[in-house]
């Protein structure tokens, strides 16, 4: 028989025997066991010769801020450490002024949703060693004014400033209430699906604030039972914007500290239910940029305000059949001529225009994606990156100059490179790592790559790796109705190729992401690996809608979210069951989110190809969803209904054959445990016996305790009795 795969690589790393070495427990992959090193909270200070991190005494149970020399790598003085500040055990993060002469200390944080959190911060001026309390009360995302002499931040729903020299704070918004009005400070929908939460920031001039003001009266409310220990348990009630339903209305303002005076931006486009996904000052102090997106998310919109003379100029428009995605890519330069992501050719891709907004280059190009943007050198007019160029589950750094020549490469070794480059751009930090090497740091010099010195390489952990038995992540493509698609397996470090084996698939498969990765493991690799040790082949495909592979092949999943990623994993799953050693009566497949939805689809749609899925915390209708991130790839249930109820699996409970494990935390703001609970419905009114957990209080990463063991302890078992060899128990 003639095998579907094209082999690119093997990563191997285990080259002897198997025999005497042992197998990996449970326990051990979240006991720290296989942890690797890192180097957190990384700063470059502002001379170019430095940088600081945050490191953590876990014997003294302190923190510190230590600064370390680029050239010698060598520690040349603690900045800041808890165990001399007797108001503070230890902080969790630190921000320094412009100057560098301040820094903000995070302490006690409360999580809020994904990204917010409250917390006591503390400003800590580092020549005369004092620390100063920013608030009593638990405050948002406090930000330094750009010439150090305040600090804006929110609380309650309102915005504060307070006066480092004279000590007085400050309220400037007074309208600030919950679930009604929110300035500042992101609402749920924005933080979780346009990824920020601090919604003001400061001009150069430090006499000026722009912030975005959220009206959520609107918006309906969606509540959770919160069960605690207590005789009774409590609400958490907020506003949550279903798709179709109510947005929040945004308006957008300007603070002048002089004038004390806030102002209202007027633009001359009218916009009708619309975004603000991104504001950010130019290097002029009177000129703000903000992007104005329209409620379907195919028309972006960049304007330059000027405060001062309420001038509003639309600089570019980024239009799209499917949808536009935001960025943090924007960079003003000197003469206010701007960079700026696009993937208007197909691919992502890098463009620098004028300050008027008129193309003058597109700087890269190619059928491959520009994957990060890391900034720009002004002195040596040079652009830095990363992208995909050497294979779409690789990535590398790379230079160009802004004329479009010279481009170099800057790492050369294949799998994840990943940059963080001095102020100055002399240098850069590499983080590397593979699917056979764990995080290697080196200090590189950005002008061609070269090394200059090994940081940190994880090698004590690629020893202790060399104990237990571990399987080769083989990398491969498959041809999958008519698309290659990226794919990885793993076989029993054992494998006997004459024997069959159970085979287990993994997937996320939501529209832009990547499970096929030539990098370092995170621990679901080590819950994989693990099950290759009992037995199993696991196998993951990225199909159609995944990213980094162009546009088009991303968005073929635009108003039909999870159907052609269905028909993928059903097809990758019978042409791999075709090879010699995969009992085709033994084929499961399990998902987290996206993936869950995945899952169970699969099961229920392939029901002659997949014996059994796991689901945990799955979507189950996306008319249950919120609308940024529903409508950005299915438009509203009321322009397009099939595309929301031909895929939602409770719509088709009757198809269920196999063995279904249904998983969800009951505080999950996210994914509500409501899909779970209309799938529980629907299958047991189709008389569908299936098998089902709920844990309680655990938000969408089911986390916190002894769960996430219990989880995977649960989900183990149930692939053992369901898929696997019972002797495996």
């Amino acid at each position: 028989m003639k095998t579907p795969f094209i082999y690119l690589f093997t990563c191997l790393f285990i080259l002897t025997a198997t025999a005497q070495k042992k197998s990996i427990s449970l326990d051990q992959i979240w006991d720290g066991t296989f942890r690797t090193e890192g180097m957190t909270a990384l700063h470059s200070m502002n001379n170019g010769q430095q940088y600081s991190v945050l490191n953590f005494d876990r014997s003294a149970r302190s923190t510190s801020i230590d600064l370390y020399d680029y050239k010698t790598l060598s520690k040349v003085k603690t900045i800041a450490s808890s165990q001399s500040m007797d108001a503070i055990p230890y902080f969790t993060n630190y921000t320094f002024s412009d100057d560098e002469r301040q820094v903000i200390l995070e302490t006690e944080t409360e999580p809020i949703f994904r990204y917010s959190a409250l917390g006591i911060y503390y400003v800590y001026n580092i020549n005369s060693e004092s620390l100063e309390k920013i608030s009593e009360d638990k405050i948002q995302e406090p930000a330094f004014s750009p010439d150090g002499t305040k600090v804006a931040y929110g609380r309650m729903n309102n915005l504060f400033i307070k006066d480092l020299i004279s000590g007085a704070t400050k309220q400037i918004t007074f309208d600030g209430e919950k679930n009604k009005i929110i300035n500042g400070i992101t609402d749920w929908v924005y933080e979780e699906e346009f990824a920020f939460v601090r919604a003001f920031e400061w001009n150069a001039s430090s006499n000026k604030i722009a912030f975005i003001r959220f009206d959520e009266t609107e918006v309906p409310e969606f509540s959770m039972d919160i069960y605690g220990t207590d005789l009774y348990q409590t609400q958490e009630v907020f506003k949550y914007p279903k798709a179709g339903e109510k947005n929040a209305e945004v308006s957008l303002h300007f603070y002048d500290l002089n004038a004390d005076q806030i102002s209202t931006v007027a633009l001359s486009k009218e916009y009708n239910d619309f975004y603000i996904p991104r504001i950010k000052w130019t290097k002029d102090s009177d000129i703000l940029s903000a992007q104005y997106m329209n409620r379907h998310q195919n028309n972006l919109d960049l304007w330059l305000i000027n405060p001062t003379t309420n001038k509003a100029d639309l600089v570019l428009t980024e239009k799209d059949d499917a949808y536009v995605d935001v960025t943090d890519n924007l960079t003003f330069l000197k003469d206010n001529s701007f960079i700026w992501t696009s993937e208007k050719d197909g691919f992502n891709h890098i463009y620098h225009y004028t300050n008027e907004g008129k193309l003058k280059n597109q700087i890269t190009k190619g059928d491959w994606e520009v994957t990060a943007y890391y900034g720009y050198n002004e002195s040596a007019k040079t652009i830095y990156y990363q992208s995909v160029e050497n294979g779409s589950i690789n990535r590398d750094v790379y230079s160009i100059r802004l004329n479009c020549k010279n481009k170099k490469r800057l790492s050369l070794e294949e799998g994840t490179n990943d940059a963080s480059f001095s102020a100055d751009f002399t240098y850069f930090i590499k983080t590397y790592s593979s699917a056979s090497t764990p995080q290697k740091f080196t200090l590189n010099d950005s002008k061609s790559g070269r090394l200059v010195k090994n940081i940190k390489d994880n090698s004590a952990l690629l020893e202790t790796l060399g104990t237990y038995k571990f399987s080769n992540k083989e990398f491969s493509t498959i041809n999958v109705n008519g698309n290659d698609l990226n794919m990885w397996m793993l076989k029993p470090a054992d494998f006997d190729p004459s024997k069959t084996y159970p085979l287990l698939m993994f997937q996320y498969s939501g529209p832009g992401s990547q499970q096929v990765a030539n990098r370092w493991y995170g621990s679901r690799d080590f819950w994989h690996q693990y099950l290759a040790q009992q037995g199993y082949v696991v196998a993951c495909v990225d199909g159609r809608g995944t990213g980094f592979k162009g546009a088009d092949f991303k968005k073929v999943t635009y108003l039909n979210l999870v159907k052609y990623e269905t028909e993928d994993q059903i097809q990758a799953a019978k042409q791999i069951s075709d090879l010699s050693y995969i009992d085709k009566s033994r084929i499961g497949i399990w998902g987290w989110s996206y993936g869950g939805h995945m899952s169970t689809n699969c099961l229920l749609k392939g029901n002659d190809v997949f014996k059994m899925a796991i689901a945990v915390a799955p979507v189950t209708s996306w008319r249950f969803y919120d609308t940024i991130y529903t409508e950005r790839f299915m438009r509203t249930p009321q322009e397009n209904p099939s595309g929301y109820d031909d895929n939602s699996p409770f719509n088709y409970p009757e198809l269920l054959k196999g063995d279904y494990l249904l998983v969800h935390g009951s505080g999950d703001d996210n994914v509500h445990v409501q899909h779970t609970m209309r799938m529980v419905e629907a299958l047991i009114q189709a008389d569908k016996q299936f098998d089902w957990a709920i844990y309680p209080d655990k938000n969408h990463g089911i986390y916190g305790g002894n769960t996430t063991m219990h989880l995977y302890t649960k989900m183990t078992n149930f692939l053992h009795e369901k898929l696997g060899d019972k002797r495996t128990n």
